[in-house]
């Protein structure tokens, strides 16, 4: 009985955790307002707009620094810890 219940849990809780996940449009809670606009802009942004990352936060990467083996210039700063 014990192994029959621990397996119907076990495949109904997921699913129904599954379900919890909220499809409605953001707005702010109830009595509370969105940020005011960016300086210097004339619109308000809209929860979505708040929510795009910025350029700074996923900076574009460039995975191949060097195209070939090269000696490494001397680095002035490089200095030991004292």
């Amino acid at each position: 009985m014990r192994i029959r219940l621990a397996l119907v849990l076990t495949a109904v809780l997921p699913l129904a955790l599954s379900a919890c996940g909220q499809r409605a449009a953001l707005q702010p809670p109830p009595g509370e307002t969105l940020p005011p606009a960016p300086y210097g802009s004339d619109q308000q942004l809209t929860a979505e707009e708040l929510l795009e990352p910025d350029v700074i936060a996923q900076p574009i990467r460039d995975t191949e620094l060097r195209t070939r083996s090269e000696e490494r210039e001397d680095d002035p700063f490089d200095l030991p810890p004292e």
